[in-house]
């Protein structure tokens, strides 16, 4: 039997819009679910669609988001990290805690949460720090403490910049054949080292000193313990070549490259679950990495 070596742990996905981020969260959660974890998945893009029919469970009725009573923006009570970087209240909670609405589940190994959407809020409803917030500061717990989360982030570079980095175990960026994929994978390596090496945050917006201590905090208890790259949507051995040299060039030597598979993007378009038999084999060298 597989050692899990990575329960408890907490994985982000990061990347450009459209480089497949969800596509690799669905992926990347079943080969661990095959390898017997616990996976708890947490959609934490704001406004995107279809990771639930991706991961072939069904669409939460509620968003976490709903459920610790909206935005400030809305009048509710979750608070954008930048102007508040106070944590979330109550941001451990097990599947016990929460009502039956608020996630979807497989055969009992894999829990799917919405961490909320913004199209619905209408009009001046503020951006979508909030979402961040639980994205960055949920945890589901058990009494043995064994999920493994992944984070589908929003796509590009802010949710990074809001802390989201901060209470991840991996880190792992999906780059596509753009110039705007390898330019934020260079964005993404740096500020993880800089975390890592003890670099704290912009706080010169926030007039009170408690909140200046808090930021501070999230990022002296930072534990991120590697940065991956995945290379995704590759259509030939040529670009792959062009990648990885342009890619190099920025110190960055990706573990895994996903060809550009039309099954994959019929899945997306049909509301179907992704197969991943195809990728099965680059999967698993990130998980391989992530267990190292």
């Amino acid at each position: 039997m597989t050692e899990k070596k990575l329960i408890g742990a907490r994985i982000g996905l990061f990347g450009k819009g459209g480089a497949g981020k969800s596509t690799l969260t669905a992926m990347l959660a079943q080969v661990l679910h095959q390898r017997g974890y616990k996976v708890c998945v947490i959609d934490g893009d704001s406004t995107n669609f279809g990771l639930p029919k991706a991961l072939g469970v069904e669409v939460p009725r509620h968003s976490l988001l709903e459920y610790y009573g909206g935005t400030v923006f809305s009048g509710g009570e979750v608070t954008c990290p930048v102007d508040d970087p106070a944590p979330l209240g109550k941001a451990e909670l097990s599947l016990a805690d929460l009502p039956s609405d608020y996630y979807s589940r497989g055969d009992g190994r894999m829990v799917l949460l919405s961490a909320g959407k913004m199209g619905s809020l209408g009009p001046g409803a503020g951006c979508d720090g909030p979402v961040a917030k639980i994205a960055r500061d949920f945890n589901l717990i058990n009494d043995n403490g064994d999920f493994l989360t992944i984070i589908d982030y929003k796509a590009g570079f802010e949710d990074s910049a809001r802390g989201g980095l901060t209470r991840l175990d991996y880190v792992i960026v999906v780059v596509d054949p753009t110039t705007a994929s390898i330019e934020i994978a260079s964005d993404m390596l740096n500020m993880v080292e800089q975390i890592k090496a003890g670099a704290l945050p912009a706080t010169e917006h926030l007039n009170d000193p408690d909140l200046v201590s808090v930021a501070n905090s999230y990022y002296q208890e930072a534990e991120i313990k590697d940065v991956i790259f995945v290379l995704n949507r590759v259509q030939d051995a040529e670009t792959e070549s062009l990648l990885q040299e342009k890619l190099a060039e920025k110190g960055i030597r990706p573990i895994a490259v996903i060809s550009t598979d039309t099954a994959v993007q019929a899945a997306w378009l049909k509301g179907e679950q992704i197969d991943v038999s195809a990728a099965q084999e680059e999967i698993l060298k990130i998980v391989l990495e992530l267990e190292k």
